[in-house]
């Protein structure tokens, strides 16, 4: 079993900058590829960012790219999500998940998932 535990969301203006992270417990962290999802209100919930069990692969959703940065630290349990250059459609809850098996952009491919934290961009 892997619990997961996001922070760090909030309220900030469009251009402004948030870093998300994910605390987790429970088995051998460097064996999951982490991922960050997000779900905005009447929307499915999408692929933001991935990054491998030893953190030398990433992988961004096109909107994001050049604006976030995700990166983990396995000393630490932890996996981030850095986000500059924010806009108000990046508005959503935002999730992380893991899963055994790589890097995938589909919610199926992972089994363990946090319980989000809202990100809100105002105009």
């Amino acid at each position: 079993q892997v619990q997961l535990v996001e922070s760090g969301g909030g309220l900030v203006q469009a251009g402004g900058s948030l870093r998300l992270s994910c605390a987790t417990s429970g088995r051998t962290f460097s064996n999951y590829a982490m991922g960050w999802f997000r779900q905005a209100p009447g929307k499915e919930r999408e692929f933001v960012a991935g990054i491998s069990g030893s953190g030398s692969s990433t992988y961004y959703v096109d909107s994001v790219k050049g604006r976030f940065t995700i990166s983990r630290d396995n000393a630490k349990n932890t996996v981030n999500l850095q986000m500059n250059s924010l806009k108000p459609e990046d508005t959503a809850v935002y999730y992380c998940a893991a899963s055994r098996f790589g890097v995938a952009t589909a919610t199926g491919e992972y089994r363990y998932w946090g319980q989000g934290t809202q990100v809100t961009v105002s105009s």
